[in-house]
């Protein structure tokens, strides 16, 4: 077994992880999350661990809940600049050989491969920029988001029309969750969910940090595309698993202001990927096709 000891570079000490928790308004969920963290992963492992949380100008008590948490180190943000700006600003400050990223909606189940096999496979493939673990849904279901494949044109639509929900194990029509791949092995994807995904600290230096363009959502796959375009792989390893309880915020959540604006964002962003890696190698027709029907979803009455 190895040695809880720093690792040393440049005659720096650095941690071997730092796991970061952008924050909004999530106090709730942070009293779930953080002592599951505490009681699952940091007494058992034997890795040196920080755990930072950056809270997004949160209005409710999450700012006081987390200063009554002497190991959780805490950025404050006057603001709310969304996902990317909030773990970005953790990323300039962290002093780490790896990240990972979690939602605050996440959990560490207590029976469950341990974190520490991530590193581990991540210090054994150094080609692997992002490994993600197998994430699960409250139901126990995966939470497809963590094995996506790249969105092309193609994809987007069989995935917007329904296709891959008719045909899930088709290499031609489920190409947005690459359903054909056996999600019991370890195997390469092309993106997964910031919701749970570690990632190498050398290939952000030589990549960049997460794109803030992206207010919520697509800024994962984004990232993951440029650390594939880098030369880097992204892993799914289904041995370790995060429970997501994705449907108690955002676009699944119960507050209708916030789901409206959500499923908003979620379609803006998706015109946004489009036009930035897609848009000029596809007619305008197509551009077109897509705005129409992120119109049309973005109207639909919230409980459609």
């Amino acid at each position: 077994m190895k040695q809880a000891c720093p690792y040393q570079v440049s005659s720096q000490t650095i941690t071997d992880l730092c796991i970061v928790i952008v924050n909004y308004n999530g106090q709730r969920l942070l009293e779930r999350l953080l002592p599951s963290i505490r009681e699952n992963y940091l007494k058992t492992t034997h890795f040196s661990i920080e755990v930072m949380v950056v809270d997004n100008g949160s209005a409710d008590h999450s700012v006081a809940y987390l200063k009554k948490q002497s190991w959780v180190r805490l950025i404050e943000s006057p603001v709310n600049g969304g996902f990317a700006y909030g773990n970005n600003l953790a990323l300039n400050k962290i002093n780490s050989r790896y990240v990972l990223l979690l939602n605050s909606d996440t959990e560490i189940p207590a029976v469950n491969g341990k974190l520490d096999q991530l590193i581990d496979y991540l210090d054994e493939h150094e080609r692997v920029a992002v490994i993600t673990p197998h994430v699960l849904l409250g139901d126990g279901q995966t939470d497809m988001a963590c094995h996506r494949g790249e969105p092309t044109p193609w994809a987007a639509l069989t995935y917007l029309l329904g296709f891959e929900r008719l045909f899930p194990h088709s290499r031609c029509l489920a190409q947005y969750h690459q359903g054909w791949k056996n999600r019991q092995e370890i195997h390469t994807i092309d993106a997964c969910t910031g919701a749970a995904m570690m990632v190498r600290q050398l290939a952000i230096e030589q990549v960049g940090l997460l794109d803030e363009r992206f207010f919520m959502y697509a800024e994962d796959i984004d990232w993951c595309r440029r650390f594939r375009e880098a030369g880097y792989t992204v892993v799914f390893y289904p041995g370790v698993t995060v429970i997501h309880h994705k449907f108690k915020s955002g676009i699944d959540g119960n507050d209708t202001i916030i789901r409206s604006a959500s499923r908003n964002w979620f379609y803006d962003t998706m015109l946004q990927y489009y036009d930035k890696y897609h848009g000029k190698h596809h007619p305008s027709f197509f551009r077109s096709i897509l705005r129409l029907y992120i119109r049309i979803k973005c109207r639909e009455p919230i409980g459609k």
